[in-house]
């Protein structure tokens, strides 16, 4: 059913952009198509409508795969990205093939087709769409959690040992079943049942991860369902790739920002303005992580605590440099050394990581792979205050180790940049 809704928000900007290049050519030029004697001799503007319906069907797939295995939402951030990828792509197909095109109306139709694309998703967010689903487990939490999930209707969670309900459910309702539950006897030919009537049945761990973006702790064994994704991914090496290069090709903005944030770090309170740290990355391997200081100076001569909300060590600049994440900006260094992925787990200090791999099950499994700079646990939780709030931000992490790929990279990206931009999003 996510995948359905998917598709109609595509087919959604895909009409909304017929529609702002229809008005655009009619305002530009007064009619459709447009007069030939107010075009240069020769002159057509199929070219640079080709190229920008081409821009936008990229864009759209981009944005279709970035959801990866999570349920989509109409987001206003993605509408920008999907008009900003289809606006380069045109942009740059001009420049390279030097067809005729209107600078007016490129601007004319991106306005246009951004202004209704982010209007059809406001109308979308007026009435989310629902995934109709029964439960059959006995981990109640995990339960709870799917009703909390924004696109989840949780009509009824049946013990797996109870006697199936006698009134049948209603049409199109996903039976969600934990496989790791002993299905009593008369449940269990009442699931055979339903599949041979039709309805949907799926796992719990699989709905569970697709709406909520995490992994179910108690479904664990011993690890492997995390081990084996890793250790055979070819998405490693073409990863780092992807880092080192985007890292030099952003170099000049990120460069001129961070001058800036040293500029107002070193006004705003005595100290250095880098902030250096010893953390742990891959394969528990330790090193110094530079970031833009947020807390006075010597704030921890008491010892390593974790930051609070309202701490009162964070200085007026740093909670807006945390807000912005542009005190991570240095870590850019530590992406060119390999320390650290543009995108993964949040690497955390010595201190903290041994005590929660005594105390945490699956922490170490974390370091499986380089960790990020932003990451899945940051865009969805936040920072984490205590060892309760650890737990928490490890079953966002432990899903990215499971599912890491260039679409969920491309989704922790975007979103990143949403928080950098309008400070939505930030915790």
């Amino acid at each position: 059913m996510g995948r359905r809704f998917l598709r109609v928000i595509i087919l959604g900007d895909l009409l909304a952009l017929a529609v702002a290049l229809v008005a655009a050519i009619k305002g530009v030029y007064g009619a459709v198509p447009p007069r030939p004697w107010q075009l240069p001799p020769g002159a057509t503007l199929w070219p640079f409508v080709g190229l920008l319906v081409l821009g936008a069907l990229v864009g759209s797939y981009l944005n279709h795969r970035s959801w990866a295995k999570s349920a989509p939402r109409p987001s206003y951030g993605r509408a920008l990205a999907v008009v900003a990828t289809a606006v380069a792509i045109t942009a740059v197909g001009l420049v390279s093939t030097r067809v005729y095109w209107s600078r007016q109306l490129l601007v004319t139709t991106a306005v246009l087709w951004l202004g209704l694309a982010l209007a059809h998703r406001l109308a979308h967010r007026q009435r989310p769409w629902e995934e109709p689903m029964v439960v059959i487990t006995g981990e109640k939490q995990l339960a709870e959690h799917l009703r909390d999930a924004p696109h989840t209707n949780v009509l009824a969670v049946l013990d797996p040992g109870e006697l199936p309900p006698e009134e049948p459910f209603v049409e199109g309702v996903t039976v969600v079943v934990d496989l790791r539950a002993v299905l009593g006897d008369e449940m269990a030919r009442f699931v055979s049942s339903l599949n041979l009537a039709g309805y949907s049945i799926r796992p719990l761990v699989e709905v569970y991860e697709e709406h909520t973006g995490r992994i179910p702790m108690v479904h664990l064994a011993e690890g492997w369902e995390l081990t084996r994704p890793v250790d055979r991914s070819a998405y490693e090496p073409v990863k780092r790739v992807i880092d080192v290069v985007g890292t030099v090709v952003t170099a000049p903005v990120w460069l001129v920002v961070g001058l800036v944030v040293w500029t107002v770090v070193k006004l705003d309170s005595p100290g250095p303005a880098i902030f250096r740290q010893e953390r742990v990355g891959r394969h528990g391997k330790r090193f110094v992580l530079y970031k833009f200081r947020t807390m006075v100076h010597d704030a921890e001569a008491n010892g390593p605590q974790f930051a609070a909300i309202g701490d009162p060590r964070v200085t007026p600049v740093g909670r807006f440099l945390r807000k912005s994440r542009l005190d991570e900006i240095p870590q850019l260094w530590n992406v060119l050394k390999g320390d650290l992925s543009i995108v993964g787990p949040r690497p955390e200090r010595p201190v903290f990581v041994e005590r929660f791999q005594e105390t945490i099950p699956f922490y170490g499994t974390r370091h499986l792979i380089r960790p990020g700079v932003t990451g899945w646990a940051q865009v969805n939780y936040g920072y984490a205050d205590d060892e309760a709030d650890t737990v928490e931000k490890l079953t966002y992490d432990l899903y990215y180790v499971k599912h890491a790929s260039l679409w969920l990279d491309l989704q922790i990206l975007g979103r990143s940049i949403w928080t950098v931009l309008t400070g939505f999003g930030a915790r």
